[in-house]
């Protein structure tokens, strides 16, 4: 395989760039959607982000959100909010279809410790009884499946918001040097690895050596894993798995993920292009500057 952390005989990706094999599920010419948007609402800034760009644009959107998840801040966008419990998918359906939603949107995430603590319904069940094990992308295809039986179709989150989607190329004032393109490039392919056995998505490197590997504690907790056993000069690798369907889950990091890379010495912070996401795009990026962090978008072959 052909790792090519930077390219720079290429125009770079734009904002919002979904790569081919997605296509199929986030065609621009079908959107917008009719009628109202459905928004099943996780943790982190991406739903109210959603919400707002729904507003400027003048969108309805019908909130579902999850208790112990969701910030309480998303009722303050006017929008109707249902709140459930995790695991409960009947009164999903029941809501969107009250408010005659026909295309609904997930963002946000739910943290992956309190899913052993799942009480799903019996729709939860029925899902959870197809797959073979109890993998992300299998239960959130399943997940989609039901959507459609129930005549809602499932749209990209970043639909409302393309610019948050990681453009190809270095993004700030910092470049990595030669050693740190190499220490992506080994990222990127302990990445795939992982992301194939539907594990994680952060890979943290230093001059070689894989330091931590994200599992069920999410990505910062996986830097800050990383970070013990190195001095200062990190490189975090995140990224998509092999044929993710891009509707979900997709990779994103916030000021929160930065701020730690800043507290344990990060210095290279790359992401995949057109498949990930940065949070706050403009304030993100001048903070990175500042903290003398690289920040870029990366492709693998």
């Amino acid at each position: 395989m052909k790792i090519i952390p930077v390219k720079t005989d290429k125009k770079p990706y734009s904002y919002g760039h979904i790569e081919p094999q997605s296509a199929s599920v986030s065609s621009v010419h079908d959107f917008p959607p009719p009628g109202p948007i459905g928004l099943v609402a996780g943790n982190g800034l991406f739903p109210n982000l959603f919400l707002d760009s729904a507003r400027k644009k003048g969108y309805e959107v019908i909130v579902v959100a999850h208790r112990g998840e969701t910030d309480p801040s998303v009722e303050s966008f006017g929008a109707p909010v249902r709140w459930i419990r995790v695991g409960q998918l009947e009164p999903i359906f029941k809501t969107f279809h009250e408010h005659g939603v026909k295309a609904a949107a997930f963002a946000g995430g739910i943290k992956k410790p309190r899913l052993f603590d799942l009480r799903p319904d019996w729709r939860g069940v029925r899902i959870l009884a197809r797959v073979a094990v109890n993998h992300d992308d299998q239960v959130l295809r399943a997940l989609a499946d039901e959507f459609e039986q129930e005549s809602i179709r499932i749209v990209p989150s970043t639909w409302l918001l393309p610019e948050l989607t990681t453009p190809e190329g270095v993004l700030g004032v910092h470049h990595p040097t030669d050693a740190e393109r190499e220490d992506i490039r080994i990222g990127l392919e302990a990445g795939k690895v992982l992301g194939t056995l539907d594990v994680g998505q952060c890979v943290v490197v230093k001059e070689k050596v894989i330091l931590a590997l994200e599992a069920i504690e999410g990505t910062d907790e996986t830097i800050r894993r990383g970070a013990r056993f190195s001095s200062p000069g990190i490189v975090v690798v995140k990224m998509a798995k092999p044929g993710q369907d891009l509707r979900f889950d997709l990779p994103s990091v916030g000021m929160k993920t930065l701020e730690l890379m800043a507290e344990v010495g990060g210095r290279v912070l790359a992401l995949e292009a057109g498949k990930s996401l940065i949070l706050d795009t403009g304030h993100f990026l001048e903070t990175a500057d500042r903290y003398g962090i690289c920040v870029l978008g990366v492709t693998w072959d």
